[in-house]
């Protein structure tokens, strides 16, 4: 079936019906009209893969990157779950963050220059649930209206701009294997197209599936049930020929690596690493791990350097490590990169049962041959009179590290990157290579305080003056307040290079802490401001 012939056939499904058949869920429904404009992309020169690791229940980011450079001020914040300085895994290049010291493993990557990490990721306007924050990252989109929100992921709209006509025209010649792999009983959004899902989800590939089609009898002659009958024909019929494909290659393929034993998080890696060897063409792979919603007993008394937590974070760098020593070994590793993302991260201040409750922004991983070594961004900033409700203010959108990953991993360009992030999103400087950025030391926002950013008085009650500075181009200032929601936006455009003033008057907002940010491209900077009424 040619392209136009599949948006004339398929676009018009408006049913949703989500079903699971033999272990392999899809979803159909209407196509959302800004997918419309993917199906004019052409597919992009590169045999990169991606994957995604999901530490669900939301990272304790504080205690997994250490702010050193204020540890007066985190310890003050958490006494009883703080990691003890002396502790505190050190990073090369960098004498403001250092690593939970269960993470050696992960320390190792970051001192070869195998890792990135990115500060305080998150976005404007978090909601602290489990179930709608896991949403939001996987679909890359947080309106807060039902009847407005997409029902695609952010790799699902990548996926299906790259191979339009997807399922009907695959496997074919240039993509003869699935265009996603979830470790999982259950696929995520974030491979959903607009109509099936872009991925399959498997747990054993040596016991996958094999099944005739249980739908191919049932005649095609109901017209309201017709659509959805054929749907239901074509998912079994791709699932069976991608059962087949996925078990030839694992079967081709065999670790090199010694994986570590009783953890779940190594298994699912050994699979995708085993799939990719046996020469799967596959672009994108998601892995996940749970436990991380550590209100309670997140440290042991005696010492918070164990616990739950670190069994976690231990698990994770032993597990990300081995993959990456397979991925060499291989000789994948050009190949191939990770990032790992969780809901969100928790609060600064602990709470009186040894844990931490849910909370804003916390730092992600990046993690491969071409991860541009460094920490982007700065240690959060954590006032020294901590409250309960303060949270850790958002340096970076999670949708720039989406845009990065795209536009310098996946080689996408515009405009096919806004369309699939729904709108324009920053770039930053993380990935290296052949589409990403040079390998500048001085490219990991350590210009930023070149930036100037001052706001006057402080504490201020009606009146106030603000003053920035910008190298030129797109530049965003955002007031945020202590739950780490954006409660004004300042500026929001493009600007000369060259220092500005802005005027606030009378801006309605309570008395409290409030953060001022401002990202100037790829650049930002956050400085706290206190409004008294």
């Amino acid at each position: 079936m040619d392209r136009r012939s599949f948006i004339r056939n398929t676009v018009p499904v408006a049913v949703t019906m989500p079903a699971l058949l033999n272990g392999f869920s899809f979803t159909a429904q209407g196509a959302e009209s800004d997918l419309g404009k993917l199906f004019q992309q052409t597919l992009t020169d590169t045999d990169h893969v991606f994957v995604l690791v999901q530490l669900g229940g939301g990272n304790d980011g504080l205690n997994m990157v250490i702010p050193l450079d204020i540890y007066g001020n985190y310890y003050n914040a958490r006494t009883n779950v703080a990691i003890p300085q002396s502790q505190v895994l050190r990073l090369d290049g960098t004498d403001k963050s250092g690593l939970h010291p269960a993470m050696t493993a992960m320390q190792n990557l970051f001192n070869d220059g195998k890792m990135n990490i990115v500060q305080s990721v998150g976005y404007d306007n978090p909601s602290f649930s489990h179930f709608r924050d896991t949403d939001i990252w996987n679909s890359g989109d947080n309106r807060r209206s039902r009847r407005e929100r997409v029902k695609t992921g952010w790799m699902g709209r990548y996926l299906e701009s790259e191979y339009p006509g997807y399922p009907d025209a695959f496997p074919n010649s240039e993509m003869p294997d699935p265009l996603a792999i979830q470790i999982s009983n259950f696929p995520t959004l974030t491979v959903q197209g607009s109509i099936y899902s872009m991925g399959l989800s498997i747990t054993n590939p040596e016991k996958i599936y094999t099944f005739a089609n249980p739908f191919s009898d049932y005649p095609l002659n109901s017209p309201p049930a017709n659509k959805e009958l054929r749907f239901l024909r074509v998912v079994s019929e791709k699932t069976k020929i991608y059962s087949d494909i996925i078990r030839n290659a694992y079967q081709r393929a065999a670790t090199l690596a010694n994986y570590p034993n009783n953890n779940s998080l190594a298994d699912q890696l050994k699979i995708v690493a085993r799939l990719i060897k046996g020469g799967l063409k596959t672009r994108v792979y998601t892995v996940s791990m749970g436990g991380f919603d550590t209100h309670k007993r997140q440290v042991n008394a005696s010492d918070t350097t164990t616990g739950f937590h670190a069994n976690l974070l231990k698990n994770l760098s032993q597990a990300v490590s081995a993959f990456q020593d397979d991925l060499e070994l291989m000789g994948l590793d050009d190949r191939v990169m990770g990032m790992t993302y969780s809901e969100f991260g928790r609060r600064i201040k602990s709470n009186a049962s040894l844990g931490t409750d849910h909370g804003a922004a916390a730092p992600l991983l990046l993690f491969g041959k071409h991860a541009k070594k460094g920490i982007l961004g700065t240690s959060p900033d954590i006032p020294a009179d901590i409250q309960v409700v303060n949270n850790i203010p958002f340096q970076y959108d999670f949708r720039s590290v989406y845009a990065s990953v795209l536009e310098q991993w996946f080689c996408v360009k515009q405009p096919a990157l806004n369309t699939i992030l729904l709108q324009n999103y920053q770039s930053l400087p993380l990935i290296t290579g052949p589409c990403g950025v040079a390998d500048d030391p001085d490219n990991n926002n350590n210009n930023s305080d070149n930036l100037l950013l001052k706001f006057w008085p402080n504490p201020y009650t009606v009146n106030a003056t603000m003053q920035f500075s910008t190298t030129g181009g797109h530049t965003m200032i955002q007031q945020i307040n202590s739950l780490g929601q954006v409660v004004k936006v300042l500026a929001n455009g493009e600007y000369a290079a060259g220092t500005y003033n802005i005027d606030v008057y009378n801006d309605g907002l309570p008395s409290g802490a409030y953060f001022i940010r401002l990202q100037n491209k790829s650049l930002q900077k956050v400085l706290s401001v206190v409004k008294v009424n």
